[in-house]
């Protein structure tokens, strides 16, 4: 840990050793060997979060990829993946650190004989022997190489929590009462993402790249389709991903997203299916439909009609 009275200034961000990223299509291609169908735009503001050390704010509908993009990113650069879930509640004791208060008390018992004073046995209980590290610490702390950190569904989270994550994000530094100042050694290369259940503060968007992730063509979405499931029958994953593109326009209160129809097309492959047809498409609609009035909607539409239509 560097206190702030050290002066030291802020080493760059660095990648893994051996990864060398020089244009955009080297993301592409990256994440593609690895299962994730990217897009320019998208490659594009990952190429830039890497190159310039910013942070990268995902955001677009649950189930189109965002939190892959940061286990995937971690993997393409041959790094540490420090994950935070964000929830309501969400406090610095869960997210950045907490002090081992059993092991302080243990300590100070230990010490009550002895002839030290009280500001000796205060600095050492309250040093790093007794912290506990949550992801953000975890996350400033990378001795040799910049980890990925990605602060997930930080939409969840409150807005005191966000107002918390502003020092981080644009210093790279935790200020802890007890130690001072800790800066990061090498910048983390941090991914954000929101599902937009609320609005974001415009310093948090300030402080970061930004991108909205939409629903994918019909096309990339069988890409997608074909990349994480290889064994799937042209045929079944054309009929699939098409049903799934007709029934996002069916307004639902929850439109199914590349997630379920990943779900959607693995459950009928392990049904032994070689195309879609209706009784298949109502006994597994459970991996599509995530509530009992878009399953009516979706039924109400026609399965029959819905998969002629795919034919």
């Amino acid at each position: 840990m560097v206190p702030e009275e050290s002066g030291n200034s802020f080493m760059p961000p660095t990648l893994a050793k051996g990864k060398q990223i020089r244009e955009v299509q080297d993301v592409v291609r990256g994440f593609e060997h690895l299962g994730y169908i990217t897009d320019p735009s998208l490659a594009t503001v990952i190429f830039l979060g890497v190159k310039l050390g910013k942070p990268v704010l995902l955001e677009g509908h649950a189930g189109l990829g965002k939190t892959e993009v940061g286990k995937v990113l971690a993997a393409f650069l041959g790094t540490r993946l420090i994950r935070l879930q964000c929830y309501e509640g969400l406090d610095v004791n869960s997210a950045v650190y907490e002090w081992n208060y059993q092991k302080q008390l243990l300590a100070i018992k230990i010490e009550e004989g002895t002839s030290e004073t009280v500001e000796e046995k205060e600095k050492h209980i309250f040093s790093r022997e007794f912290l506990m590290e949550r992801p953000l610490l975890q996350a400033i702390q990378a001795e040799d190489i910049s980890p990925v950190l990605l602060v997930d569904e930080v939409d969840r989270a409150d807005e005191a929590f966000e107002a918390f994550l502003l020092e981080l994000l644009s210093d790279f530094q935790i200020s802890i009462p007890e130690l001072g100042t800790i800066r990061a050694r090498h910048v983390p290369f941090v991914i954000l993402t929101s599902n937009r259940s609320r609005e974001l503060s415009d310093a948090l968007k300030r402080r970061c790249l930004y991108h909205w992730i939409e629903y994918p063509s019909l096309e990339k979405e069988l890409q997608i389709v074909t990349a994480r499931l290889p064994g799937i029958e042209e045929v079944l994953g054309r009929q699939v991903v098409t049903f799934v593109q007709a029934a996002r326009k069916l307004h639902l209160s929850k439109s199914p997203g590349v997630a379920e129809t990943l779900d959607w097309a693995q459950a009928l492959m392990s049904l032994g299916r070689h195309k879609l047809d209706a009784p298949s498409a109502e006994a597994t609609l459970g991996c599509l439909s995530k509530s009992v009035e878009d399953a009516a909607k979706i039924k109400a539409a026609g399965l029959e009609e819905l998969i002629s239509e795919v034919r």
